[in-house]
């Protein structure tokens, strides 16, 4: 186990490092730092002095290997919104969406495993179809007109939960719930489909033909193989959850690190984004970690 851990760590750096270079290129050759920072009334002498401050009279690679040493420092340099260090926004940020990504994650892997396995054991019959027409149409549906449906509904015409932002409980249901059908989906077909796939094999047959029950042989027997790929697929989908996070806050205002980062973008507020795509990229990289180790846990193979 410790060998999986350390190969995967061995290449965590060098996914940060092309991340971090994409992003800090394209902030660089899309528009000059000294026009965002000064205003039309600036004086040569000024920009000058921004220009040496900034390492902009510098080559490109010297630039990035600047920036990579403030990094190390914990300096991702000073926001131009919010006027103090770039990390202290970010960080600011982080809480909301962890609490979002756990709470919509934890509907999306239960409600659909649980809907999967139902299906499975439902093969071709009603509740396979109404489960496999639900998720489809879960598939086809833009999540951000998900979460407008859901705001004219609940929150404007009934008034059961807030519109937006961010505070007690019912303030964290309609942008779960629009984040977790992203994925629920997914994780429905996946599990059926693995499921099923299963169901054929010898093991299974000789279960069958020893007398045990349909619920015995799917919880001993099926399910713990079936884990392998729905691990898989979990690890995948880590990217387009935080992608969809993004998309999700915008619209139900929820301060986090996707709301921020959109924010950033449109104000041109390059070290934040910086700093943002950083901790997003760590996130990826140390939650496809966690899924490697726990598919070494269930399925030896994956260790040698």
């Amino acid at each position: 186990m410790l060998r999986l851990i350390a190969r995967r760590l061995a290449f965590a750096p060098l996914t940060l490092l092309l991340v971090s270079f994409v992003c800090f290129l394209v902030l660089r050759v899309t528009g000059n730092p000294v026009d965002i920072y000064l205003d039309i009334n600036r004086t040569p002498e000024q920009v000058a002095a921004l220009t040496e401050r900034l390492h902009l009279d510098r080559p490109l690679l010297i630039q990035y290997l600047i920036y990579l040493r403030d990094v190390a420092q914990g300096n991702f340099g000073d926001s131009l919104q919010y006027g103090g260090p770039a990390i202290d926004a970010v960080l600011t940020a982080i809480g909301p969406t962890v609490q979002l990504l756990t709470v919509a994650l934890s509907l999306a892997v239960v409600l659909g495993v649980i809907g999967g396995l139902i299906a499975a054991i439902q093969r071709d019959k009603l509740a396979d179809a109404i489960l496999s027409s639900l998720a489809v149409t879960g598939q086809s549906m833009p999540s951000f007109w998900l979460g407008i449906l859901l705001i004219q509904f609940f929150a404007l015409k009934l008034q059961w939960l807030p519109t937006s932002g961010r505070g007690e409980w019912r303030h964290v249901v309609l942008p779960a719930i629009t984040l977790a059908t992203i994925l629920l989906p997914n994780f429905l077909l996946v599990t059926r489909a693995a499921i099923i796939d299963l169901m054929s094999e010898q093991f299974v047959v000789t279960a069958r033909a020893k007398g045990l029950s349909p619920l015995h042989i799917l919880m001993r027997h099926l399910f713990p193989n079936a884990l392998n790929p729905l691990l898989s697929f979990l690890g995948i989908q880590v990217g387009t959850l935080m992608a969809g996070s993004i998309i999700t806050e915008s619209i139900f205002a929820w301060p986090g690190l996707g709301r921020l980062m959109v924010s950033a973008v449109f104000h041109r507020d390059a070290p934040v984004v910086l700093a943002a795509v950083f901790f997003v990229s760590l996130t990826i990289v140390l939650a496809s970690l966690i899924v490697d180790i726990l598919q070494g846990v269930v399925d030896p193979r994956i260790r040698q």
